[in-house]
């Protein structure tokens, strides 16, 4: 599924969720939760409404963030990269760890 049928897909949900908002405002009155609820849903349906509009620009950033691919080979790395180390936790090679 593509972005915008994916929104497309949440708007017609929250559309729905408005809907059964409203039957149930009926049944039960205008009571502070229902009215939290309806708000909650009108909330959403606006928001998502808003990142579908965004949505070229948005998908447009995530793919200019994305970073490139690096590949890692399976060799083994030259020891020589190592020699100076320190083993973590246990210092330095011609030390010991208390």
């Amino acid at each position: 599924m593509s972005l915008h049928d994916d929104l497309t897909a949440i708007q017609r949900c929250l559309d729905d969720l408005v809907r059964s908002v409203g039957r149930l405002e009926q049944h039960v009155g205008s009571a502070l939760d229902i009215r939290r609820v309806r708000t909650d849903a009108d909330h959403l349906r606006d928001s998502v409404a808003l990142l579908k509009e965004a949505a070229p620009t948005l998908r447009a950033e995530a793919d200019k963030k994305r970073p490139d691919m690096v590949s890692i080979p399976d060799t083994p790395y030259d020891r020589s990269l190592w020699t100076d180390s320190d083993d973590e936790g246990l210092g330095a090679r011609d030390r010991r760890a208390p």
